[in-house]
């Protein structure tokens, strides 16, 4: 994100040093209009967030950013020369912390209500509902891509526009505390958990352990918020007489649910259901995507629609106006394949949802899915195991080929073959830094007409893979049969 622009409200340096508890030097009496964390982007009225990275110290740069205009550094020690210097510093003792009280002032100014979303699998997509619903009425704001910690949150805020009347925020957690920090500073009317996963499991040990670090959520909570949990996961509807909040529970399976969406359809593309109420029922909801995880994390959205008092019909119109973001699950067709790619991030909940929708797509459409599935990082003493576990899901959905790119998806395979699953129908290939072979294996084996599922944690960028087979499959077309 680069220099923001401060269209909501402006702050002048004096208030700046009073929201942060920062001590003000120099005291010019400037006016901060924009906020950058990038030397390269300051000019008139920016105030620099001079931030210690692991390449670089913004604090080496503070000269350079006020010879270009910058009003005031935002900082944590006193450069030299500091009454040299032709703008202010406020000095504090974490600027991280510090932008964080500011982005926090500028929300108390615009004073949007705010929808706080967090959860180890399907928090972006369930974002992007809930901001596709509530643009419908509202003019919303967004977290944009990984902008969900403690860094990019603030930042996210800071980017408001003045009219904003709804903001979607997603909050990102690797350690215990993270998200709690985070709701305190949104203060979020509605909070939602869209699921408990084992992503940072490594960190944190247990998935109770994780359960405990994303109801940090409600710690900023409003006291008359509410907040929407996942009923089929028995970690969170265990919650349903702990929290002081008001919860809802949605569901596609538990009965108990306030809200459950059944009856489920899909075609070209489109997924239809009803979501059933405590005292009706809103039938025929459609949204333009598949997967039971989509229709789930819809349902959330629904749900944040009727609590901002929207009409059944301005939700659906809402919900039908989704795009789903970067590598996550695109689904499209190129050299007689239907390509499923969903690279942006993996864990064992996801992997699981993407393996149902391959074998979904290819069983309306009577021909051979072929998974190629990567490493799942982030799973410490628990990787082997959770990879396994993936390799008996491939054998029960009768995935027709398996590929597994990476040491440790090996282990995949190896679930994958300890549950029936033929070795002759593995291809593994175990080194990330080798993705021409990769996709040349797979373009070997490749029929017309086959859907191909492409699925890995950030890290391993499966997306090679697939650049490299689709130019495979321009010097080399499949035989349309």
């Amino acid at each position: 994100m680069n220099r923001i622009e401060l269209e909501g409200a402006s702050f002048t340096v004096d208030e700046l040093a009073r929201i942060t508890d920062g001590t003000l030097i120099n005291n010019k009496g400037g006016i901060i209009t924009s906020v950058s964390t990038d030397s390269r982007e300051c000019t008139n009225g920016t105030l620099f967030v001079a931030i210690k990275g692991e390449r670089f110290d913004g604090h080496d740069f503070i000269k350079q950013t006020m010879d270009a205009g910058a009003v005031c550094a935002l900082c944590e020690r006193i450069p030299e020369n500091a009454e040299l210097l032709c703008g202010d510093l406020v000095v504090v003792k974490d600027s991280i912390v510090a932008l964080g009280k500011l982005a926090k002032a500028y929300l108390e100014r615009l004073a949007p209500r705010i929808v706080a979303v967090t959860g180890s699998v399907g928090k972006t997509t369930t974002k992007e509902f809930i901001y596709s619903v509530l643009n419908e009425k509202f003019v919303s704001h967004k977290t944009e891509g990984n902008f969900n910690n403690e860094l990019g949150l603030p930042l996210t805020v800071l980017s408001m526009k003045k009219e904003t009347r709804a903001a979607v925020l997603e909050m990102g957690m690797s350690f215990k505390g993270e998200i709690s920090y985070l709701s305190k500073l949104a203060s979020p009317g509605i909070a939602v958990i869209t699921n408990i996963g084992n992503s940072h499991i490594e960190n944190l040990g247990s998935r109770e352990n994780i359960c405990a670090a994303k109801l940090e959520i409600t710690d900023g909570l409003d006291p008359d918020g509410y907040i929407l949990l996942n009923a089929d996961e028995p970690l969170l509807f265990a919650q349903k007489d702990r929290l002081r909040h008001k919860i809802l529970f949605v569901s596609m399976q538990n009965p108990a649910a306030d809200f459950r969406a059944l009856n489920v359809r899909t075609y070209d593309g489109y997924s239809i259901y009803d979501l059933v109420m405590p005292n009706r029922v809103v039938t025929n909801i459609q949204i333009p995507t598949i997967g039971m995880h989509n229709v789930h994390d819809s349902a959330f959205a629904f749900v944040c629609g009727l609590l901002m008092g929207m009409s059944d019909d301005e939700i659906k119109r809402g919900l039908m106006k989704f795009k789903n973001t970067g590598m996550r699950q695109n689904v499209y067709v190129y050299g007689g394949v239907t390509i499923i790619e969903d690279c942006y991030n993996a864990g064992p909940e996801s992997m699981k949802a993407s393996l149902d929708v391959l074998a979904r797509l290819a069983k309306k459409s009577s021909t051979r899915s072929v998974a190629v599935l990567g490493e799942m990082r982030e799973l410490g003493e628990y990787s082997k195991n959770l990879h396994m576990e993936i390799g008996k899901t491939v054998a029960a959905k009768s995935i027709s080929k398996l590929f597994t790119f990476g040491k440790e998806a090996e282990n995949i395979a190896l679930g994958a073959i300890n549950h029936g699953y033929m070795p002759e129908r593995v291809g593994i290939n175990g080194d990330i830094k080798a993705p021409e072979a990769a996709a040349h294996a797979i373009r070997a084996t490749l029929k017309h007409g086959d859907v191909v599922l492409f699925k890995a944690s950030r890290a391993v960028k499966l997306e090679r893979v697939i650049e490299l087979l689709k130019k495979e499959l321009d010097s080399s077309p499949l035989a349309d049969i």
